[in-house]
């Protein structure tokens, strides 16, 4: 007997023998009190053996085709972010670009607008607002998870140096630390709660938490006027530059594709606190500035609406016709008096 031979029949053996199990376990459970294999059509194994294998070949079939349409029509259209607050590190970035603008001016096209700053946490598609409702769910099924992963504590997040995807974008790295595992973790459990939801999300075994500041896909004129990828030259001197610290307080749920705010950030569906903002004396004077500029804009439109009144615009037409008839007898006393002299 040559192998093959050998080796098919072991594996007819341990069919056969999974078969028996099968029957067995089957026996076991507590509806099994009729004769197993009449009822289940049972009559020789070998045939039920070819039977499931071609069943199981036709499942996985369709469930490779299936799995290969999902990944065809997979296209994220939105995402988890972390925004950029910290005004020192949006300074040193604008500081960065700046100098690479100088070097070349054609890059300017390239730069990510300082309001769009922020950290991908994971990417996902959502087609409708039904969907658009799940993600939100998920979103806030997220923030008791993330609490617990940090127990308390806060998580900073450190950024410093540069580095590029395929030379073609560019960005702010995380330094080495404690941080960046913590951020993993947050990464992974997120993915995991959008899955369990039902949502298409982006693979996380590449996950790699960066700042982008620049990419050369934002303009496809840099391509077709021979920019074709970024030169480390042009960013040596911040190659180990420390950028600034940003707390994580805040994850947003964000469209790639509806209209950004006006402040550049994206347009975000819903978002979560994480734990409390640090309280600076620029986030104080901003705050009072904003309650007076409401409170100027509350007296603004109360004195637009009581103009549109027909009452009040009916009085200053009265009194503007007074003034009028007052200025004009005026003018008339006047000429009166030359008259006499």
């Amino acid at each position: 007997m040559n192998p093959s031979e050998c080796e098919n029949m072991t594996r007819n053996e341990m069919s056969e023998e999974l078969e028996m199990d099968t029957v067995d376990s089957l026996i076991d459970m507590p509806f099994a009190t009729v004769d197993i294999k009449d009822a289940c059509g049972i009559t020789d194994a070998p045939q039920i053996k070819l039977k499931r294998n071609k069943e199981n070949e036709c499942i996985k079939s369709d469930q490779m085709k299936k799995r290969k349409k999902k990944q065809k029509d997979y296209q994220p259209n939105y995402f988890l972010s972390i925004p950029i607050t910290n005004k020192e590190i949006t300074k040193g970035i604008k500081i960065l670009q700046n100098e690479i603008i100088q070097q070349d001016k054609r890059l300017a096209k390239a730069m990510v607008s300082d309001g769009s700053f922020h950290v991908t946490l994971l990417v996902m598609q959502l087609l409708n607002e039904d969907e658009i409702n799940i993600g939100i769910d998920a979103l806030l099924e997220l923030k008791p998870l993330i609490e617990e992963i940090l127990q308390g504590k806060h998580l900073t997040l450190t950024f410093q140096g540069i580095g590029s995807f395929g030379d073609r974008v560019g960005f702010v790295k995380l330094a080495e630390g404690d941080h960046i595992n913590l951020l993993l973790e947050i990464a992974e459990t997120a993915k995991r709660t959008f899955q369990e939801k039902g949502v298409m999300v982006g693979e996380s075994q590449s996950f790699k938490p960066h700042l982008t500041f620049m990419k050369l896909s934002k303009s496809p004129w840099l391509h077709k006027n021979g920019v074709k990828k970024i030169e480390p030259e042009l960013y040596e001197k911040f190659i180990s530059h420390r950028f600034g610290e940003e707390m994580l307080y805040r994850i947003d749920l964000c469209s790639m594709l509806k209209k950004k705010q006006s402040n550049g950030y994206y347009h975000c569906e819903s978002s979560i606190m994480i734990g409390k903002k640090p309280i600076e004396i620029q986030d104080l004077i901003n705050e009072a500035l904003h309650r007076e500029r409401m409170k100027l804009k509350s007296k603004v439109k109360q004195i637009k609406e009581l103009l549109l009144k027909p009452e009040t615009q009916a009085k200053i037409r009265r009194e503007l016709f007074e003034e009028r008839l007052i200025h004009n007898n005026q003018g008339n006393d006047v000429d009166f008096s030359m008259t006499l002299t």
